[in-house]
C-alpha cells in the first residue's frame, strides 16, 4: 500500500514585510497557494483559497482527480466571492497548486498560476506543471529563451488565477505513486532563485521531507529571498519498508565518507627520501636558488654594476603599461556603470500619481533617476494588488514599452471591473 510522507517550511523572505503564502499538509491532501492584491488583500486570497479547497476536497465522496479540479474551482469561487463583498479586496487573486492522492493510488496535480509541482524521480528532477505567466507563455510560442524569461520585466504578471473572475480553468495532471519518488510543491518564491540543478541536489541529499522542505527555503533566502517562499515535500513510500527518496540517494552515491581518509593518506603520503646519490645533485640544487655570485671587482677596484641598475628602462615602461591599462579599465567601468544606470526605464509611482522614470529603481551608485514622463493616470486607474509593484518600480527596456506596460494596467482593470473609468 502506497503512503505519503511530507514535511513543509515557509518564509516571509528578505524584503518583503509579510507572507502571502499559505500551505496545506493534510493528507491525502497537499497544496500551496501565493496571494496577489496588497498586504491585506494578498493574504486573505491565499487563505480563503486554501480554506475552501480543503474543505471541498474532504466533502467529495470519491477522491478522484475530477474531484481534485473541482475542489480548485470551489476556492476560486471562495476567494471571487469574498472580493465582491469586499470592494476593497476587488482584484485580489492567488495561485494554487495542489497534489491530491486519488483512487487507484495515483497522484493528481491541479494549478493555477505560478506556483509549481515537480517530481524526483529516479534520481532526475521534472516540473510537472506549467506556469501560467506572460513569459511561461513567450517561451512556449518561442518568442524569448527559457533564461531571458528568468530575467524578463513582465515575468511577475500572471494570465491565470484564483479569484480574479467568477470561474477559472484549472490544469490536471495525473502522475503514478512510484515509491521512492519524491514530489515538491512551491510558491515562485523558489525557483525565482534557485536553480533545478540545485533543488535536485537538495532533495537527493536530504532524506527527511522537513528538512529537505527547510533547506530548499533556507537556499532561496541565501540567494537573495526577493519574495514569500513556501515548500511542501511529499515523499511516496509504501508499508513493505521501501527507502525514502533522500535514503535513495544515499545508497547509490559515494561510500561513506568513514572510509575516506584512509584512501586519502595513503594518496597524499609522499614517498620516503632516496638515499644521497654519488652525483652532484644536491649542490646543483642550492645553486639553482642560491643567489648569484657578485661579479669580481674590475681593475680598478670597483665592483661591477649590479645587472638591475643595467637595464632600468623596460621595468619603467611596464609601470607606465600598467599605470594606462589601469586608467583605461577604470574609465570602461565608469562608462558601463553610466550606461547601465541610464539605459532603461521604469513605471514607478510619486504620491498616488503614476510616472515614467529613466534610470534604475533605487539609483546605481551616483546617478539617481529622473522623470521621463507624469502620467495622467494614478493608483486608482490600476487594480490594487498591481500598487505594490509599481512602488517598488516596474522595469521596462525603453520608453515606449513603460507605457505599454501603464495602458496594459489600465486595460486589465476595466476588463475586471467594468465599471471603472
Amino acid at each position: 500500500m502506497t503512503v505519503l510522507r511530507a514535511g513543509s517550511a515557509t518564509d516571509v523572505g528578505l524584503v518583503r514585510s509579510n507572507n502571502q503564502d499559505q500551505f496545506l499538509v493534510a493528507p491525502p491532501l497537499y497544496a500551496v497557494a501565493d496571494g496577489m492584491g496588497g498586504a491585506a488583500a494578498g493574504e486573505v486570497a491565499s487563505a480563503v483559497a486554501i480554506e475552501a479547497l480543503g474543505e471541498a476536497f474532504a466533502a467529495s465522496t470519491d477522491p478522484t482527480p475530477e474531484g481534485l479540479v473541482e475542489a480548485a474551482r470551489a476556492a476560486n469561487r471562495a476567494v471571487w466571492e469574498e472580493a465582491e463583498a469586499n470592494p476593497e479586496m476587488r482584484g485580489m487573486g492567488t495561485t494554487l497548486v495542489a497534489l491530491a492522492q486519488v483512487d487507484g493510488g495515483q497522484l493528481a496535480v491541479a494549478n493555477v498560476g505560478d506556483s509549481r509541482a515537480y517530481v524526483l524521480h529516479e534520481g532526475e528532477l521534472r516540473q510537472v506543471t506549467s506556469d501560467h505567466s506572460l513569459v511561461a507563455e513567450m517561451v512556449a510560442e518561442g518568442r524569448i529563451s527559457k533564461e531571458e524569461a528568468e530575467i524578463h520585466p513582465r515575468r511577475n504578471i500572471m494570465t491565470r488565477a484564483l479569484g480574479v473572475e467568477p470561474d477559472v480553468p484549472v490544469d490536471l495532471f495525473v502522475e503514478e505513486a512510484n515509491p521512492g519518488d519524491r514530489f515538491v510543491l512551491c510558491s515562485d518564491g523558489l525557483p525565482r532563485e534557485v536553480s533545478d540543478e540545485v533543488i535536485s541536489a537538495v532533495l537527493r541529499r536530504l532524506a527527511d521531507p522537513a528538512e529537505a522542505a527547510k533547506e530548499l527555503v533556507e537556499e532561496a533566502k541565501r540567494r537573495g529571498g526577493n519574495d514569500n517562499i513556501t515548500v511542501v515535500v511529499v515523499d511516496v513510500d509504501d508499508d513493505e519498508g521501501t527507502a525514502a527518496p533522500g535514503e535513495l540517494a544515499e545508497a547509490a552515491g559515494d561510500p561513506p565518507a568513514a572510509e575516506e581518509p584512509t584512501a586519502m593518506v595513503a594518496a597524499a603520503a609522499p614517498a620516503p627520501p632516496a638515499p644521497p646519490a654519488a652525483s652532484d645533485e644536491p649542490t646543483a640544487m642550492v645553486a639553482a636558488v642560491a643567489p648569484a655570485t657578485p661579479a669580481p671587482p674590475a681593475a680598478g677596484g670597483k665592483p661591477a654594476p649590479r645587472s638591475r641598475l643595467r637595464h632600468p628602462s623596460p621595468l619603467n615602461l611596464r609601470v607606465v603599461g600598467f599605470v594606462l591599462v589601469l586608467l583605461l579599465v577604470l574609465g570602461a567601468g565608469a562608462g558601463g556603470v553610466v550606461w547601465y544606470a541610464r539605459s532603461a526605464y521604469y513605471v514607478g509611482l510619486r504620491g498616488q500619481q503614476i510616472v515614467i522614470y529613466q534610470g534604475r529603481p533605487g539609483g546605481v551608485l551616483w546617478l539617481q533617476p529622473t522623470v521621463a514622463e507624469v502620467t495622467r493616470y494614478t493608483t486608482s486607474d490600476v487594480l490594487s494588488y498591481r500598487v505594490q509593484s509599481l512602488r517598488a518600480g516596474q522595469e521596462e527596456p525603453s520608453l515606449g514599452a513603460a507605457r505599454n506596460y501603464i495602458a496594459a494596467l489600465v486595460a486589465e482593470r476595466q476588463r475586471t471591473q467594468p465599471g471603472a473609468a
